[in-house]
């Protein structure tokens, strides 16, 4: 199928990936007829003109038959999630999104939607596979035996095999993407729902503004790990959409970094050195964790592309931007 001419809801459309992907398609003349978040329209990163904006809590089945109302494909990125921290205190909360993932599928079959998207994680992979920072890249096929990242990746593996049996079943057409660490600007980088890309950005930037030339790592910095810029991410989100691969498909970075080395591109875009202090404690996550993108490449000839370099620094620029203006207030 082709994305152009479709009449496409975005959930989640509030957030960080949601709010990139509603302009991107909008910019390749698809017709968001409704952008849709559980948070109020003043909190949403973007707002886009021309789309119906709507704030509605998807754990409730009415507000999802509302927002499937009249279109053809769902976007379904709305989760309740965050960064490593976030994700490790927030188990219960994280599994609660079972609720919204079954409440759009049931209300897309009923509204006769022609297409599903569901956002997974690289979270489903089996923790086995990740215990060495020296991971070998994880192949689609490495999900199973199931041993996911505990509550997040669970719900997130869960709510891929109802996709599945969904398509099975109804005949309702699914496409899973399993997202490894999306980062960019206009998103969370502050407030404990940040991922490592904003927070070190951030970091490295209070660091620098105070003169107290430190900054805190979570673990010892040797965790490894793939980032994808926006950017990839939402091109490969409408691509995946619109293929026929029926399995879940990984789109990520195969530009595999350790924590330290990401905080070295930080610390070379700002103009800084800074000493290390190594919060051993802290939650950090699988020891190694990349994507093989053989499978995305073969079907699609295509993979993320945006160096990390690249990427990172327009990051660290908006970042800084928003620090100024929170400092004008």
């Amino acid at each position: 199928m082709k994305l152009k001419g479709e009449k496409a809801v975005v959930c989640g459309a509030g957030g960080f990936i949601g709010g990139h992907l509603v302009q991107s398609l909008l910019a390749q003349g698809v017709d968001v007829v409704r952008a849709v978040d559980i948070k109020p329209l003043d909190e949403w990163y973007q707002v886009s003109k021309g789309v119906e904006s709507l704030s509605l809590d998807l754990k409730d089945k009415d507000s999802c038959l509302k927002a499937a109302d009249g279109t053809t494909v769902v976007f379904q990125l709305a989760a309740d999630m965050g960064g490593m921290g976030f994700i490790e205190n927030n188990k219960a909360l994280c599994m609660l999104s079972v609720l919204t993932n079954t409440h759009m599928l049931m209300a897309a079959r009923e509204k006769g939607v022609g297409r599903f998207f569901y956002s997974s994680s690289a979270c489903v992979y089996n923790g086995d596979k990740q215990t060495s920072p020296d991971v070998v890249a994880l192949k689609e096929e490495d999900a199973y035996p199931a041993m996911p990242e505990d509550g997040y990746g669970w719900e997130k593996l869960f709510s891929e095999r109802m996709c599945r049996h969904f398509e099975e079943d109804y005949g309702l057409q699914c496409r899973v993407a399993r997202y490894h660490n999306v980062y960019g600007p206009l998103g969370t980088w502050t407030g404990g729902r940040e991922k490592a890309p904003a927070a070190i950005c951030r970091k490295v930037l209070e660091a620098k503004q105070s003169g107290k030339h430190e900054i805190e790592i979570w673990g010892d910095g040797k965790q490894t790990r793939s980032f994808m810029y926006i950017d990839d991410c939402t091109k490969g989100t409408a691509m995946i959409t619109e293929s026929e691969i029926h399995e879940p498909l990984n789109l990520g970075s195969d530009e595999l970094v350790t924590i330290n080395q990401l905080v070295d591109l930080a610390e070379d875009i700002a103009g800084v050195k800074l000493k290390r202090n190594y919060n051993l404690g802290a939650p950090k996550g699988v020891n190694g964790r990349n994507s093989d993108n053989t499978k995305i490449l073969k079907e699609l000839n295509w993979e993320p592309s945006i160096r990390l370099r690249e990427g990172l620094a327009k990051t660290y620029a908006w970042i800084e931007d928003q620090m100024l203006v929170g400092a004008a207030k």
